[in-house]
């Protein structure tokens, strides 16, 4: 069902990462509306930023890792029970080096590794159901190259 946008209509512009190591993937625990739950490493665009960047930010505003990104995901559209819109845009990366003592963004509780069977047990737990969507996208080999998002700064 389509349904006419107002002319203030914007959709949520976000960005994820799947951060793999020794078969388990990077993901965090926040608390949202009370409830603690799971994620990966991800947030919004910010003014004058490319996404491939606002995916680098975010993975060491929220985990306290760097990372390298190595492949495009994929493009992502989810619109929540309450009507809000979102566009995640998702990346495939690496750890490179590690901030243990780095504060981590409000609202993060901390950074944990799971294996992709333990994140998908934690399904009642997951942000939204684009967590799942990515991971499982990721597990099936789907990696486009970076070079498919473009940033004309």
């Amino acid at each position: 069902m389509t349904m006419a946008a107002g002319p203030d209509w914007h959709p949520h512009v976000t960005v994820a990462s799947v951060v793999a190591r020794d078969g388990r993937l990077l993901l965090v625990e926040e608390r949202v509306d009370g409830k603690l739950v799971l994620n990966q490493p991800a947030g919004h665009l910010e003014p004058g930023e490319s996404l491939a960047g606002a995916a680098v930010r975010e993975a060491l505003e929220e985990t306290g890792w760097h990372i390298r990104l190595e492949a495009f995901i994929g493009a992502y559209q989810w619109t929540t029970p309450g009507d809000e819109h979102y566009l995640r845009f998702a990346f495939a990366g690496v750890p490179v080096e590690h901030e243990p003592e780095r504060p981590l963004d409000a609202g993060i509780e901390r950074a944990v590794w799971l294996a992709p069977a333990e994140l998908r047990a934690q399904a009642a737990r997951h942000r939204s159901p684009l967590v799942w969507k990515v991971a499982a996208d990721w597990l099936a080999g789907r990696r486009h190259p970076l070079d498919l998002v473009k940033w004309l700064g």
